[in-house]
């Protein structure tokens, strides 16, 4: 590359990472990995995922599974991020 030229994924990344939309592609790229980082049994339990402020809110009707995935919050952060490749999601909340 010439001086002072960008490639266009390093441009395309760039401009993703200083927009708005982030969070929302974040948000969407988890619900779509869900149910290889989860399993298929959790996932299909799982009524809605969403990214609000660093936090991933998790919503399941089922009380077993509420309980297994509140004593799983840590493991569910470091699955998500690793994926993500970034630290995005701080806290997990079980709804």
């Amino acid at each position: 590359m010439r001086h002072g030229t960008t490639s266009i994924g390093d441009a395309l990344r760039e401009f993703m990472n200083k927009s708005r939309m982030k969070p929302r592609l974040m948000e969407v790229r988890i619900q779509d990995n869900w149910e290889k980082l989860m399993g298929k049994t959790i996932a299909r339990y799982t009524q809605s995922i969403q990214l609000i402020d660093n936090k991933l809110i998790v919503t399941t009707t089922v009380a077993p599974l509420k309980q297994e995935l509140t004593y799983s919050k840590d493991k569910i952060i470091k699955l998500v991020n690793e994926m993500l490749g970034e630290n995005i999601v701080k806290e997990v909340m079980i709804r």
